[in-house]
């Protein structure tokens, strides 16, 4: 363990623990100027990828954008470990068309800690937080296992599974916070000492296989797409001819017999379990138990590094014994004489009920104490990552004595996420969806860095080399924009006959090349037979032109609906306002806004069981409120 003189105990911002969001917490607050600690248990696990092998997808693959974006750190050390890279979606629009790859779990992790260890301003040591130290409701820092005392401004929680972690395997449970790793047991206490609740929650693994014994011919290879994009704006765009595959297979009826014949045996099935699992990512058990009519289950082998013989069994999360983990994956086509390296488990944990939290994710309850990642009640890497960031930023702007930094529901995934999380709260492990968002449609993964890359800029997270890159694709784009609508095209014979040679209809009079364009079956590259002037551009300002222009009035229908909501987020909620007076609310309707207390009334709109009746009292005492604080004349 690494030890600390006293004159080294002293930090403006303190970041307890180093998984995702803890290294997006620390870099962000360091990069800010801050004199920034990371305590964790061990150095070899920073960055640790402890379930899949894989980040982004659906949704989440948008928020790791944005993470680049605004300047973080997650979607360049997955480019720089990538073992496997799929666009997925693409038969569908572009709000749900989204990258997800594999890495390779070693290089991720070590890589990431290189980046931690010559970060100026950041320091990494290795101690347990046993205590949050506070004085008049303000954070001041932490106390460790080791007896150090280390202070701070700013405090961050990232502590994942560890809380009072408990593992399950069948009838077999300890405690720990992930496989042969200890839990965190006294710092559940100290945040219920300052005055937070926390809920039990419970989340899962798959087991781990030799690729040696696996027979592939009876498996689907899934290759890599050497074409699909990275996920930085930063990292190179050159196809990587390089990647790995994964392989699918499937559940079988002797598969489902054998894990409905065990279900007793289960840790959740068996009543062992008290924590609540995430719907959107249930167990093996859960699959056939909620969904009996589903003849199969698709089951991915996943590559967990290139120097690894280890595959990852996505879509077998399992607490069931070891020797029932082993008898249903041997009913699985490729896997009879399968050999398994490490078994499934259940992991159970305490976490925030994140309705504690304001939306720059500081605790209501405690000035300067942040949390961020898994302890809110979220679920996901990308989440964790994310959170993180905005943590980071806020803890050294608070520390600096500057204006909060949030992102709201209309600007980005990662606004969508945590308003989901303080508003309405968690009774479940949360997953972020595309369906949650309903702006989702100018949420796209190709758009983060124009949505974002200025607000990095302005916290001063987005590097002079960043910026060069998306002030120039910036300009790249608009310029397109504005020549596709001024280029005039005419039904000459020409023309004509270049129109049928792309199986597109013929012109009826003169139109815009942006018309032509917004035809679904032409694409930008068509229009070099209709315009000799056409530029060759990169394919990212490509793929932003195509979607601005095919989607045009889509994009202008989500605005207008942006501009409404903004409309009653711009009405703001005074700091400390009484609810309690409101009597024309019901009891419940004052319990939630005490509870949540809302920043806007666009926020308490969104709060569940509120009617509109209620967000119209509301109104009404928020005009009153503001008339009796207008000076009199």
């Amino acid at each position: 363990m690494e030890r600390m003189t006293a004159t080294d105990s002293d930090y403006e911002v303190i970041v307890v623990g180093a998984g995702h969001a803890g290294c997006e917490a620390a870099l962000a607050a360091a990069r800010l100027g801050c004199r920034t600690l990371v305590l964790t248990l061990n150095r070899e696990r920073i960055g640790h990828t402890p379930c899949n092998c894989s980040i982004g997808g659906p949704a989440k693959g948008q928020v790791v954008r944005e993470i680049d974006a605004l300047g973080g750190e997650m979607a360049r050390v997955a480019d720089a470990t990538t073992t496997h890279r799929r666009m997925l979606n693409t038969s569908k629009g572009p709000a749900v068309q989204a990258l997800r790859v594999q890495v390779d779990k070693a290089l991720y992790s070590r890589t990431l800690r290189a980046t931690l260890e010559s970060q100026p301003g950041l320091t990494v040591a290795c101690d347990r937080v046993t205590d949050l130290l506070a004085d008049a409701g303000r954070v001041t820092g932490v106390r460790c296992a080791s007896g150090a005392i280390y202070s701070a401004r700013a405090v961050i929680v990232t502590t994942g599974t560890f809380l009072r972690g408990k593992i399950h395997v069948g009838e077999r449970s300890y405690a720990a916070g992930r496989a042969g790793e200890p839990p965190a047991l006294e710092l559940s206490d100290s945040l219920r000492a300052l005055g937070l609740e926390l809920v039990r929650f419970k989340t899962g693994t798959t087991a781990r296989i030799d690729k040696r014994s696996v027979d592939f011919s009876q498996t689907i290879p899934q290759p890599s797409d050497p074409e699909a994009p990275p996920f930085s704006y930063l990292s190179s765009t050159e196809p990587r001819p390089d990647l790995l595959p994964c392989w699918l297979t499937h559940t079988t009826e002797r598969t489902a017999a054998i894990i409905r014949g065990n279900l007793q045996r289960s840790a959740l099935y068996g009543g062992r379990i008290e924590g609540i699992g995430p719907r959107y990512c249930p167990s093996i058990e859960d699959k056939f138990v909620k969904f009996p009519d589903k003849e199969q289950h698709q089951v991915f082998l996943e590559q967990e590094g290139w120097d690894t013989n280890e595959l990852y069994v996505q879509g077998l999360s399992t607490s069931l014994p070891e020797e029932v983990q082993l008898e249903f994956l041997r009913s699985i086509p490729g896997l009879a004489e399968v050999r398994v390296l490490r078994y499934g488990y259940a992991v159970e944990y305490d976490a925030l009920s994140p309705q504690q939290l304001k939306p720059t994710l500081e605790t209501k309850q405690v000035r300067g104490l942040f949390t961020a990642g898994q302890v809110n009640g979220t679920s996901g890497y990308e989440e964790a990552a994310a959170q993180g960031l905005i943590a980071g930023i806020n803890a050294a702007l608070q520390v600096r004595e500057q204006p909060p930094f949030t992102l709201d529901r209309a600007e980005a995934y990662i606004g969508v996420m945590i308003d989901d999380l303080v508003t309405k709260g968690v009774d479940e492990p949360y997953r972020l969806l595309t369906s949650r968002a309903e702006h989702r449609l100018l949420l796209r993964q190709d758009n983060a860095d124009l949505r974002l890359t200025p607000k990095g800029r302005a916290v001063g997270l987005v590097t002079d080399e960043r910026w060069e890159r998306f002030q120039a694709k910036r300009r790249a784009v608009e310029a397109e924009l504005a020549r596709l609508d001024a280029v005039m095209v005419r039904p000459t014979p020409g023309i004509q006959e270049a129109l049928r040679a792309l199986g597109t209809a013929e012109l009826t009079k003169p139109v815009a090349l942006a018309e032509v364009l917004r035809r679904p079956e032409i694409q930008h590259v068509h229009l070099r037979h209709l315009d000799a002037q056409t530029p060759v551009l990169p394919p990212d300002v490509v793929a932003q032109v195509e979607v601005m222009v095919k989607y045009a009035g889509y994009i202008e229908r989500q605005q207008a609906q942006v501009a409404q909501y903004r409309r009653l987020e711009g009405r703001a909620i005074p700091e400390g306002f009484a609810y309690e007076r409101l009597t024309a609310l019901s009891h419940e309707g004052r319990e939630k806004l005490r509870r949540v207390r809302p920043t806007s009334v666009g926020q308490a709109a969104r709060i569940p069981g509120l009617t509109p009746a209620d967000i119209a009292v509301l109104l009404v005492a928020l005009e009153q409120h503001r008339r009796a604080a207008e000076p009199v004349p």
